[in-house]
């Protein structure tokens, strides 16, 4: 079995690449594929420390598996309004994009 250190410390990388793409990147869908990132990460943590600490319940793969309903409507949420972003403005950038008016 793999120690549990090892699983978190992927997952502490995995986040932290997830919020240096939020916090670096000018393009919004590269902002959503690292919040994406970010939340793999955490699903990460659920499922390893429910295996190391209570093997027999599965509550962390339960909470996993809504945090990926969530963040597959927050996907496709997130793609509707960078498509219509796009065809308002011309541009996916968010620094040129401050204003979400009709």
């Amino acid at each position: 079995m793999i120690p549990l250190e090892a699983v978190l410390a992927v997952s502490a990388a995995l986040f932290c690449i997830g919020l240096y793409g939020v916090l670096a990147r000018r393009n919004a869908v590269l902002v959503l594929m690292s919040i994406e990132l970010m939340l793999n990460a955490v699903n990460v943590n659920l499922i390893a420390f429910t295996a190391y600490l209570a093997p027999a319940r599965n509550i962390g793969q339960i909470i996993a598996i809504f945090v990926i309903t969530v963040a597959a409507a927050e996907a496709g949420l997130a793609l509707a309004i960078i498509l219509r972003l796009y065809r308002n403005r011309g541009t996916v950038n968010v620094d040129e994009v401050d204003l979400m008016k009709w």
